[in-house]
């Protein structure tokens, strides 16, 4: 199907609310008709002259999406006086055909005056100082209040669940995560790896400025941070000698004019002295009159050198039944990682919800419930569950929770909240997590991703044995595999999030292997990522 084009935001907006109006309904029954889940949206924005970063931005948006749209907008507002604005490179054919093989369905291609940039008066989005004033912005002032400015606007014309941007303008991503936290816009911030030429060389719209000649020096703009980056690998938490590091690899190319290299916290933007957690480490600099950034995240998980303090990642998924808490709470024992129990995290929140008194259905009421419930785990000195400060260990094993559980699951906003509250206990690393979208949504960069399954047929039998041992063996192998067959066939067409195996996954059959065959692939793999890691 050939990518629709749009100049206005009335064309925009008409087929953007077509597309949601017309979503079809299912049913268990005609008497019951159930709407499926919304049609999940993907944005892209640009200001053209795509090259295969965006390219990449687009994939991974049309991979977790099922409709994908993308900007191009030459945006005035993030120009001075005296920076590029007219000669920044403008090829919409070339674009629209590039869109149109990526699978995109929506491009959306405004003037200045239809986005209502011409305007003297017009209102402006401030982010708060501390964000917009250092780095880039040291030099560009103003450039940030117009990205802010043109990217809220166009996330309000769009309205999509999720909208993807390159980490190369590490800056302007931690700008738009605070805007849309401050702002409370219903949109997660995807910000996706950088894409570098076979030369390391970061993928960038004015890289068509540069001569051959220039390309090939600025390489040395990634080999200073890979340095750094090495340095960091052997245990090295000194801002000062990580800055220095890229600098001496600068001074070797005096046609470099480097406009700063620092050492920040990737969201705060703060200058680090030292890196505890993780920290960006930023650079600008000028060849000729082409102004090129790159950065690179330090963070622990580079290694168990001395003060490192994040381990790497184990993200688990798979179909029902193949097996995965059983194998992940085992990795995790042997490892000494801490496993992430999402199963009781949703028991935990079903039990406060329960206690609230409210009726389960009551989707909003349920959606401030569950804002309002903190789940904490406790290893020591046995493993204990936490809601709001309360041990809840024991009480959410109860049938009564065991009932109901399913059905606050299904809750879109009750997932919303547990997503979040799972991602903040990645964020300090070494943990092992399983389920059905873990490696691609929840923790999209985990650093050792599993993909686990089994035939139907094997999982069927296992199933059967299962019940067997229970005392409920009046259930075919028939009605397991129809059954397993009909989970999967749900699981992997659902409109949110959907069951997938991640691209960087390693898929592990398990049909024909032993639970520790299993386990011993899984640690292999993980001792051979963190081996790596320190290399």
């Amino acid at each position: 199907m050939a990518v629709r084009l749009f100049s206005t935001v009335a064309g925009l907006r008409c087929y953007l609310d077509l597309s949601w109006g017309k979503q079809p309904r299912s049913s268990d029954s005609p008497s019951n008709p159930m709407p499926i889940p919304a049609l999940e949206i993907g944005f892209v924005p640009t200001m053209g002259a795509l090259h295969t970063g965006h390219l990449s931005l687009i994939e991974r948006a049309r991979r977790e999406n099922k409709l994908v749209v993308v900007s191009i907008f030459v945006n005035p507002l993030q120009f001075a006086p005296g920076e590029d604005f007219s000669r920044y490179p403008r090829q919409l054919e070339r674009d629209r055909s590039l869109c149109e093989g990526a699978g995109v369905d929506v491009l959306f291609t405004p003037t200045p005056e239809e986005m209502g940039v011409t305007a003297s008066d017009q209102t402006h989005i401030q982010p708060p100082q501390a964000l917009v004033s250092g780095l880039c912005g040291r030099s560009r002032p103003g450039h940030f209040e117009g990205v802010a400015t043109i990217v809220t606007k166009l996330l309000n014309l769009v309205q999509p669940d999720r909208s993807y941007f390159g980490q190369k303008d590490a800056q302007q991503v931690a700008i738009i995560r605070r805007l849309v936290q401050d702002l409370k816009l219903p949109v997660e911030i995807i910000a996706c790896p950088i894409i570098r030429e076979a030369n390391g060389l970061a993928l960038s719209s004015r890289n068509q400025y540069l001569s051959d000649e220039e390309k090939i020096q600025a390489t040395a703009l990634y080999q200073g941070l890979a340095n750094a980056q090495n340095l960091f690998r052997t245990g090295e938490r000194s801002s000062a000698t990580l800055v220095q590091a890229v600098k001496l690899e600068l001074a070797n190319v005096p046609v470099i004019h480097p406009e700063y290299i620092e050492l920040v916290d990737p969201m705060t933007l703060k200058p680090l002295e030292t890196v505890t957690d993780e920290g960006l480490l930023a650079l600008a600099a000028r060849i000729g009159s082409t102004r090129l950034i790159d950065n690179c995240v330090l963070r622990g998980s580079y290694g168990v050198a001395p003060n490192a303090n994040r381990q790497p990642m184990i993200a688990i998924d798979g179909p029902a039944g193949a097996g995965k808490s059983t194998v992940a709470r085992k990795v995790a024992e042997v490892l000494g990682l801490f496993y992430l129990d999402t199963g009781a995290m949703y028991r935990a929140l079903t039990w406060f919800i329960l206690k609230s008194g409210v009726d389960l259905g009551d989707e909003p009421t349920v959606a401030e419930l569950a804002s309002q419930c903190q789940i904490d785990f406790v290893n020591t000195p046995s493993p204990s569950v936490f809601v709001n400060g309360e041990d809840v260990t024991q009480a959410i094993r109860t049938p009564e929770v065991t009932a109901r559980v399913s059905a606050i699951a299904a809750q879109g906003a009750v997932r919303a909240v547990l997503v979040r509250q799972q991602q903040h206990y990645g964020q300090r690393g070494g943990i092992v997590i399983d389920g059905r979208d873990i490696g691609t949504h929840v923790f999209p960069d985990a650093e050792v991703k599993i993909f686990l399954t089994a035939s139907i047929a094997e999982r069927a039998r296992r199933r059967q044995v299962d019940l067997k041992n229970l005392g409920q063996s009046d259930v075919t192998l028939g009605d397991l595999e129809r059954a397993i067959a009909e989970r999967d066939r749900q699981d992997s067409t659902r409109a949110i999030s959907p069951l997938r195996k991640a691209d960087d996954a390693i898929e592990i059959k398990s049909d024909n292997l032993t639970i520790e065959e299993v386990l011993g692939a899984i640690v292999t793999l993980y001792q051979a990522k963190t081996a790596s890691l320190l290399v």
